[in-house]
């Protein structure tokens, strides 16, 4: 059996669950991954196939999407090319994680395709979402559709979800709290985090930076490159993570049994929704209507409550389910 898996680039998390994925798919055939999109930090470990261009959102520097270099970066043509040139009629089970030209090459050739994704659970209308109008909830739902979808999130929300994926690297980790905070906001500059933090004195952080270029100490503020055995080492040792309205960063600092703070980012409508989640939960959140960070912050840091969610390890039964279900 040939099978495809297709990835989105954009953002750190679909290729780190991709990289626990991966292995348990070449149990089940001949495996070809496709990857398109340029905003990861991370990589995959095995060969891709086809890289692709794809549609990215570039992250901004003030808390949201850079809707300039975003519009800059689309190549309409390219993306009409590249899914005319697509062999998917070779696979027997072709695996979308949120990736647009797989998707909509198969939309359009009448292909069965199977959304793999955190994105795939907010077809369920059981997910905790803003009762505001978005429209950006047309992206979750036209970016890239499948014709049958198998969710993660936080919750087992629907009989289609299942709870995250934690990777290895984060399951096999020694936790222990070191007095640290560390901080993940990718769509926020250094520059603009560090006079906050000074504010708070008394507390260490270790913030990982995606626009800075040198790694630099600001009395008592570390700012780190991006770097992922840092960032796990950091994150084990922590007291909370400061992080964005992600899914699978927020996923993993609940599993270690961290405090959490998150700030989604403006006009971008699932990390929204995450947060509106991780609100249920008890989990403090800064909305980007709030423009004074500083009273949230100490209060989370003197009395942020640790929560501890055991999710099991189930992605070997969800990828054999899925297989059984939807090879052709």
């Amino acid at each position: 059996m040939k099978i495809l898996y297709a990835i989105q680039g954009t953002g750190n998390g679909h290729i780190s669950r991709a990289r626990e994925i991966v292995p348990l798919l070449h149990q089940y055939g001949e495996l070809d991954l496709l990857i398109s999109g340029t905003q990861a930090d991370v990589s995959l470990i095995e060969n891709v196939k086809y890289e692709l261009h794809g549609f990215s959102f570039i992250f901004g520097k003030k808390g949201g999407v850079n809707h300039y270099e975003t519009w800059r970066s689309m190549n309409l043509g390219r993306f009409v090319h590249d899914m005319n040139k697509l062999p998917l009629e070779d696979y027997s089970l072709i695996i979308n994680d949120f990736e647009p030209v797989t998707a909509w090459a198969c939309k359009r050739r009448g292909l069965e395709s199977v959304g793999l994704s955190h994105q795939a659970a907010f077809q369920s209308k059981h997910v905790p979402k803003p009762k505001s109008i978005d429209w950006a909830q047309l992206v979750l739902k036209y970016y890239a559709p499948a014709t049958q979808y198998v969710g993660f999130h936080f919750e087992k929300y629907d009989h289609f979800i299942n709870t995250p994926v934690i990777r290895s690297q984060i399951r096999n980790l020694k936790v222990s709290d070191d007095g640290h905070y560390t901080v993940y906001l990718p769509a926020i500059d250094d520059k603009f985090l560090i006079p906050i933090l000074h504010q708070l004195p008394d507390v260490k952080w270790q913030v990982f930076s995606k626009h800075a270029t040198i790694g630099y100490t600001s009395r008592n503020v570390e700012v780190h490159l991006i770097d992922n055995e840092k960032y796990n080492l950091s994150l084990a040792s922590c007291s909370g993570l400061l992080t964005g309205g992600g899914f699978e960063g927020p996923a993993e600092a609940l599993f270690l049994g961290k405090k959490l703070l998150v700030v989604p980012m403006k006009f971008q409508y699932e990390q929204q929704c995450n947060a509106f989640a991780l609100k249920q939960f008890g989990i403090p959140v800064i909305w980007g209507s709030n423009k004074n960070w500083l009273p949230v912050l100490k209060e989370w840091v003197k009395s942020g409550v640790k929560m501890h969610v055991d999710y099991p390890d189930e992605t070997a039964m969800v990828i054999e389910r899925l297989v059984k279900q939807f090879a052709r």
